[in-house]
């Protein structure tokens, strides 16, 4: 049972590609960005309100790199009520005493996405997958700062919220390994909210670090999801009727084609994988040595004496 002076973490990665949310918008999709920011918005006050000692963190994953939309660099590890003069300036709601500070909080946060948004650079043919590996590795940095901020005989309980938007890259297939398998050692939860195709890295991310994988069944329905399954914490998890867990698919993506097989070709340096055989490998460019055959040599046929 989790302690009152234990430091509850949640950490909220948001997909903000802009090719696939403008593509969103030119469809009239049900769900936009800003009512995906609005709902993280909620949930991030809502898991505020929780306890004394809950922290929150938000991180956008963009194609061209990863932000920290909150806390902001004027705030002090998500400490709120440590800046209260500095936010209280800031926020144009209620003056009751009441909430300011969140207030505040949820109008940075919606700046920063607006000035990363529109500060996207020509976007070029190869840049359009988002960068979630480094936004994830940028998370598990955060929670290793506040880990060791906190003060001595308190536990740091921290999760990751990842919402995907747009699909898998291949190419980040071992810096998310990697992170995945840091998250496990570290004891550090990966929960995943998918609103499009489901995602075969996340579901293995969930599975391996013990979190909750759910594909969005109704895309207006964000905020019920977020509220109802990813806002209680793990302690409060086992007490609930959840959804039940989801079937993992562990077979690979090869790195050319981006099809799941079953059995293919893997370098022995970078440990890409491909569904056909190449002498050289297109990730790390390694060139292999190929055994051939050896070459029997001709018997000389003897010659019959002439007679």
């Amino acid at each position: 049972m989790a302690s009152d002076d234990d430091v509850n973490l949640l950490v909220v990665v948001v997909d903000v590609n802009p090719i696939w949310w403008g593509q969103q918008a030119l469809n009239h999709s049900e769900v936009t960005l800003p009512k995906c920011i609005d709902a993280v918005i909620v949930m991030g006050n809502s898991h505020l309100f929780m306890g004394r000692n809950n922290k929150l963190a938000v991180i956008a994953s963009h194609i061209q790199e990863s932000r920290l939309l909150f806390p902001g660099k004027q705030w002090k590890c998500g400490d709120l009520s440590a800046e209260a003069s500095i936010l209280e300036s800031n926020a144009s709601g209620s003056k009751d005493g009441k909430y300011e500070l969140l207030t505040a909080a949820n109008e940075m946060i919606a700046d920063d996405i607006k000035d990363l948004m529109t500060k996207t650079g020509q976007i070029n043919g190869q840049q359009t997958e988002t960068v979630l590996a480094g936004s994830l590795a940028k998370a598990l940095c955060y929670i290793n700062k506040i880990a060791k901020d906190t003060k001595a005989g308190q536990e740091v309980k921290s999760r990751i919220l990842v919402i995907k938007a747009a699909e898998d890259s291949a190419l980040q297939y071992m810096n998310f390994m990697n992170v995945i398998f840091a998250a496990q050692k570290q004891s550090i939860l990966i929960d995943a909210c998918v609103l499009d195709s489901d995602s075969g890295l996340l579901q293995q991310a969930c599975d391996i670090t013990g979190g909750i994988y759910l594909k969005l069944p109704q895309a207006n329905s964000l905020l019920q999801y977020l509220l109802w399954v990813f806002l209680p914490d793990p302690d409060q998890r086992s007490h609930l009727n959840l959804l039940p867990p989801v079937h993992v698919d562990y077979r690979a993506a090869c790195f050319c084609h981006r099809n799941l097989i079953e059995i293919g070709y893997v370098c022995s340096v970078c440990l890409s994988i491909f569904c056909n055989f190449s002498p050289i490998c297109t990730t790390c460019e390694t060139a292999f040595k190929i055994s051939l055959p050896p070459v029997m040599k001709a018997k000389k046929k003897k010659l019959k004496p002439m007679i």
